[in-house]
């Protein structure tokens, strides 16, 4: 399994720590510094059952400079969102683990991060 992280991130070093406390194997991508493609950012989305603006932090001040939160939320504006979550990766919700079983989970809890584990 793959996890994509911001060390920064509370919620990515602690889902580390429970993949390591129960054995997982898992590969470590620093997702601001390798920065997922349109496709890999498509594929997460087709394996989490998500569209990107579910994914998206609209917190984030690039969001707001670029308007995110009036942006629309549909079919035809998903290629939008996509690539914004490609040039500004910070913008895409965080930890992100691929499971080995072709699914994907956003694992904020510790919950999120068992199910994963239990695939």
């Amino acid at each position: 399994m793959e996890i994509w992280i911001n060390p920064a991130c509370s919620k990515c070093r602690s889902a580390l720590s429970l993949l390591d406390a129960e054995g997982a194997d898992y590969t470590v991508r620093r997702y601001l510094e390798d920065v997922p493609t349109e496709g890999e950012i498509r594929d997460v989305l087709d394996r989490l059952g998500l569209e990107p603006w579910d994914i998206t932090r609209t917190q984030e001040a690039v969001a707001k400079e670029l308007g995110l939160k009036e942006w629309v939320r549909d079919a035809g504006s998903r290629d939008r969102w996509i690539t914004a979550l490609s040039e500004h990766p910070k913008l895409i919700q965080r930890p992100i683990i691929t499971a080995d079983d072709g699914t994907a989970v956003v694992a904020r809890t510790d919950e999120a991060v068992r199910d994963v584990l239990s695939r």
